[in-house]
């Protein structure tokens, strides 16, 4: 292939790369709103299920508050720290309990603490399908290691709804 050709088929790819990068549309999931009561509930459930009268809350990619779940006996200082919690997970694509430790031993990232909506405790996760964040959702209410296990088996229970 002559130098003139390569130039123009480089040209071609090189144009065409920068058209598909300048789209003006970006396609995206959202977590459904039936989704997110499923979350939600099967949180709940299995909370309840242990004895815990906690709150539940799942917020979107954007960490809009979709739905939160109080347990009649649940303090209501549970339903802003299960929306705290949950709005964490999503933010930080982590665990709560994760980003917990990892702000506690790193005087570099414990400023994160400070972001308001920001609550460094467990019992929140990130909803992730094939590596793209959808949300956060989150217990609170019992321990932090009940909480978060109250919110994984929340995802677990929509796994089918998420794929």
């Amino acid at each position: 292939m002559r130098v003139a050709t390569r130039c123009v088929v480089l040209a071609a790819a090189l144009l065409g790369a920068c058209e598909a990068g300048a789209q003006g549309l970006v396609t995206q999931k959202i977590l459904s709103l039936n989704a997110a009561k499923v979350i939600a509930e099967a949180a709940l459930a299995e909370c309840r299920s242990r004895g815990f009268h906690t709150s539940v809350a799942v917020v979107d990619r954007s960490g809009t508050l979709l739905v939160v779940l109080r347990d009649e006996l649940a303090n209501p200082a549970t339903i802003d720290m299960a929306r705290g919690k949950a709005y964490t997970a999503m933010v930080f694509r982590s665990s709560t309990l994760d980003f917990q430790q990892a702000t506690a031993n790193d005087p570099a990232r414990a400023p994160q603490r400070n972001v308001p909506g920001i609550l460094a405790l467990g019992g929140g996760v990130p909803i992730t399908v094939n590596g793209e964040i959808l949300g956060g959702v989150a217990s609170s209410g019992s321990s932090q290691k009940d909480d978060d296990e109250c919110a994984r088996a929340g995802l677990a229970k929509a796994a089918d709804l998420l794929k």
